[in-house]
């Protein structure tokens, strides 16, 4: 029985949303595969997205970056958690190779702490990392001109670098100091449209639009009880929102997958994220997104949806005011795009599949 241990950063539901239909088809493809998932994210959350049995182990391996709120970085606090991330850092990968170790597994599958990409070289286990992102890209954009920012870059780029391979489903940040990057398609779990289900539970018309509100996995609230009505729409919302608005559906109530609403509605309101565009994309949604201005993965994100997909931006003073019934018939009036195929899952189940299989001879 091979032994794949999958780490994940929890940094919003971006990583969750790349890994598990990853996980998800390898082990369609290894009968007894034993899957051990590491993270910070709930039990509930990840029983959500993979659907193979695992066992969690509750623990954090990173922390990205330390947010003000969804789209605002606190880049003092995130400096100094990576100074005291990496004080004994030989001295923290030795104890995570051991801990890694003992768990015995046959293949490492990171999305992606670098912390145990050291470990698993330290410890002599293959591995495989897989982002449209990576910390050290990420942590240069913010810190690179603290003193200590040299070393702990190069620290977390040689950890990158120790995996087999670091597979970047597109779209992704370009990764140039990864000599072992590859590039593979877009990674996307496909929803069921069930909207003719919704229009007869919600009592509203075909003709009538639904837009689903999912601004990622990090807390931010837009105001929608002030917001002003528009004729024909109905807002898809979280409950943990407490929306009092005339026009708003708890998405929790229509007791349906995430990505079978968001196949079922007429337009996503969110952030750049990866979870969140490639999974419009290929669910064939069209976006509103209010852009992360300072977020270096947000170019390359909304670069690949405006020619993939259908997306238009909406100023954060508009959504603050719910002024965007303008904003949201222009977003309906672009040319209709075909869904993107989610290429990259079987891509990246290839890879580590050919890992297992070599481990195994």
């Amino acid at each position: 029985m091979s032994h794949l241990l999958v780490d994940l950063s929890y940094h919003g539901f971006g990583h969750i949303a790349q890994a598990a239909p990853v996980v998800n088809a390898l082990a369609e493809r290894v009968p007894g595969l034993r899957v051990t998932l590491r993270s910070g994210v709930p039990y509930g959350v990840l029983a959500q997205r993979f659907h193979c049995n695992f066992t969690l182990i509750s623990r954090a391996l990173d922390f990205g970056m330390e947010m003000v709120d969804a789209l605002a970085v606190n880049v003092e606090e995130s400096a100094a958690a990576y100074r005291n991330f990496h004080r004994d850092w030989k001295g923290r990968v030795a104890r995570e190779a051991e801990d890694m170790a003992a768990l015995a597994p046959d293949l490492l599958f990171a999305n992606v702490p670098y912390l145990s990409l050291a470990a698993a070289a330290r410890a002599g286990i293959p591995s495989v990392a897989m982002c449209s992102l990576n910390w050290a890209d990420i942590y240069a954009h913010y810190c690179h001109d603290r003193p200590e920012a040299s070393e702990i870059h190069s620290q977390m780029l040689a950890a990158y670098n120790s995996a087999t391979c670091f597979l970047r489903p597109l779209p992704a940040m370009p990764m140039e100091n990864l000599a072992n990057r590859r590039a593979i398609g877009p990674i996307a779990k496909l929803g069921r449209n069930r909207r003719a289900e919704l229009d007869v539970r919600l009592g509203i018309l075909p003709a009538d639009r639904l837009v689903l509100i999912a601004m990622g996995g990090i807390a931010f609230r837009l105001p929608l009880d002030s917001w002003p009505r528009i004729p024909g729409v109905c807002w898809v919302v979280q409950s943990s929102w407490q929306v009092r608005h005339p026009d708003a559906v708890e998405m929790e109530s229509l007791d349906m997958d995430f990505t079978d609403v968001l196949a079922s509605c007429d337009a996503l309101l969110t952030k750049p994220g990866y979870g969140s565009f490639a999974e419009a994309a290929c669910n064939g949604v069209p976006v509103l997104y209010l852009d992360r201005k300072d977020w270096p993965e947000a170019p390359y994100l909304v670069d690949w949806l405006k020619r993939r997909g259908r997306c238009m931006e909406v100023e954060r003073a508009a959504l603050e005011q719910g002024a965007i019934a303008a904003q949201l018939e222009a977003l309906w009036a672009l040319p209709p795009t075909a869904p993107v195929e989610p290429e990259g899952i079987a891509q990246a189940a290839d890879s580590m599949l050919d890992l297992l299989v070599a481990g195994a001879a």
